[in-house]
């Protein structure tokens, strides 16, 4: 299943990588002890300095080389990305040529984002000096990445790390490894130093290590509140840059077109079994469009088929596991307990929880105020743009937003208001751009990725200024 031989931290036990759709083994990858960490760091250490030696044409050409390697083996990627994460194909498909994308933008990235000069003159007293700052490497980053896009994500801190001149120490998702292990080998295949990339394997221990060491100068996290919290207790000085999940709003205005409203909606609450950080989870109409709209969501919605992830026919795949699947069942019961009203969903078959639509849902649930990370969407009717921006900007963390709309004024005005890393105009939240700037507001907000901005966020500026006086 590997592209190439891997620097690929080993040590006698193993992790076992399941099917979430059947729950058949996939394989399994060797397990890394936290003992281990000082040597791979030591390692890294070396993987730095070569990066760093590396011209930035060099690095650019073997970006651009990687990418076109993964293109010409997208169907494999694919099916990798199907094994183990539960994508349908199609979806994996998408996933695969974003990842091809975000490496094109990372070795454009090596090329261009250099520095810039420095103006000296425009403060008084120094006329005579001129120079400039350029963008550095940091060293060693530590990437610790999600299940939900196993390649795409992990390319978000590979490429703009590799392209600023740094080695990588990177801890993929024991759940969906794979992908992560692929893409690495195909880095290593195209060009870059087995010392810059290190790919390790394991839980809470390896990671407290990983990032506790003093040499890592970056963690770069994209995953759940509570360990984005237990990182930034234990990772001491160093920077961190976390994309810790949403609860994404969008907002359906009475003007809006209609079936672009409908269809989007249903694509940005479903997508990847809506494990989709920017998926819609609280969908706000307009009172007067508000039974027309909820009538249509649920019929579209209901149309959607379930099942087998490998099947082109395939709308919703399955969950990440068991449990997780009946985590969001037992949520959803809840909420109907408190008074939540069914439309349709609510069904679980092992890992397959069917697309739920509720309506009537208390602001106090859990629903409504956490992260579900699952196939479930809530509607809500609103008066008001007022309302409907208050009841948006409800949960104390956000990510995406979207509205629908015909009114630019409108539109506008949401976007100003609206407390969230992004507003999406007649698009869903779940609409993402691998060049633009990606992180939240509010609560557990550090940094951006969007290849640009992760390279910024990777790199440091250092000042030269020449005295002709």
């Amino acid at each position: 299943m590997t592209a190439a031989k891997l620097n690929v931290a080993t040590e006698s036990l193993s992790i076992s990588v399941h099917s979430p759709y059947d729950g058949s083994l996939i394989g399994s990858v060797d397990a890394t002890d936290a003992s281990e960490v000082n040597e791979l760091v030591s390692r890294a250490r070396r993987g730095a300095e070569l990066s760093r030696n590396l011209p930035r044409h060099r690095r650019a050409s073997i970006l651009e080389n990687a990418a076109s390697i993964i293109e010409n083996r997208r169907e494999g990627f694919a099916k990798t990305i199907v094994l183990e994460a539960g994508k349908t194909i199609f979806q994996a498909r998408k996933e695969v040529l974003r990842c091809v994308n975000t490496l094109k933008l990372s070795a454009e990235e090596a090329k261009r984002n250099a520095g810039e000069v420095v103006p000296f003159d425009a403060y008084v007293g120094s006329e005579q000096r001129q120079g400039w700052f350029t963008r550095e490497p940091l060293g060693i980053i530590a990437a610790i990445t999600p299940y939900n896009d196993p390649l795409n994500l992990v390319a978000h801190k590979l490429g703009p790390a590799l392209a600023g001149g740094n080695a990588v120490l990177l801890k993929p998702s024991k759940l969906t490894p794979f992908s992560a292990v692929n893409l690495v080998g195909v880095l290593l295949e195209a060009g870059f130093p087995e010392e810059a990339i290190t790919i390790v394997h394991g839980d809470r221990e390896l990671v407290t290590a990983l990032i506790s060491a003093r040499d890592v100068r970056m963690v770069s996290f994209t995953g759940g509140f509570a360990t984005g919290e237990a990182i930034s207790r234990s990772a001491g000085l160093k920077k961190l840059a976390m994309e810790l999940g949403g609860n994404a709003p969008v907002i359906v205005m009475n003007d809006c077109d209609f079936d672009k409203a409908v269809d989007g909606c249903v694509s940005g609450a479903f997508w990847a079994a809506g494990q989709n950080c920017i998926g819609a989870q609280r969908i706000l109409i307009q009172a007067e469009l508000y039974d027309r709209f909820r009538d249509a969501f649920v019929e579209v919605t209901k149309k959607l088929k379930a099942g087998d992830p490998s099947r082109e026919d395939t709308d919703v795949g399955p969950m990440i596991s068991k449990q997780a699947a009946e985590t969001t069942e037992a949520a959803v019961n809840d909420a109907i307990a408190a008074g939540a009203k069914l439309l349709c969903g609510h069904r679980r078959e092992g890992t397959l929880y069917y697309p739920t639509t509720l309506e009537c849902t208390p602001t106090t649930c859990r629903l409504w105020h956490e992260e579900v990370f699952a196939p479930v969407v809530m509607l809500a009717p609103f008066h008001t743009l007022d309302e409907a921006i208050d009841m948006a900007n409800d949960p104390e963390y956000s990510l995406h937003a979207g509205i629908f709309t015909n009114n630019l004024a409108v539109a506008l005005e949401a976007a100003g208001r609206i407390e969230a890393g992004g507003v999406m105009i007649n698009d869903s939240s779940d609409y993402r751009f691998d060049a633009m700037p990606f992180g939240g507001f509010k609560y557990g907000s550090m940094g951006r990725e969007g290849v640009r901005f992760a390279y910024e966020e990777m790199t440091q500026p250092k000042v030269v200024c020449f005295n002709r006086g």
